[in-house]
């Protein structure tokens, strides 16, 4: 079964549910305040093991952490 992220929209308390897929959009109840919470885009690092044994990323690199990408407006790289 998938983890994925919520945020609640009561107190801001950002928390990871395991779920069936299928009940992936439906909202969760907070652990801390038992408020309503929307799920969230998750963030992840993939990495391998590059040349001579060195770690690499396999995707993005170049730009900022916060997103990866070569020209990130957010963070004016």
């Amino acid at each position: 079964m998938p983890i994925y992220e919520y945020v609640c929209d009561k107190c801001r308390n950002k928390f990871e549910l395991m779920r069936p897929f299928s009940r992936s959009s439906d909202p969760a109840e907070c652990p801390a305040c038992k408020g309503k919470s929307q799920r969230v885009m998750s963030r992840f690092a993939s990495f391998t093991q590059g040349e001579g044994g060195m770690t690499a990323p396999i995707a993005g690199g170049g730009g900022c952490a916060g997103c990866s990408s070569s020209n990130c407006g957010t963070c004016n790289t």
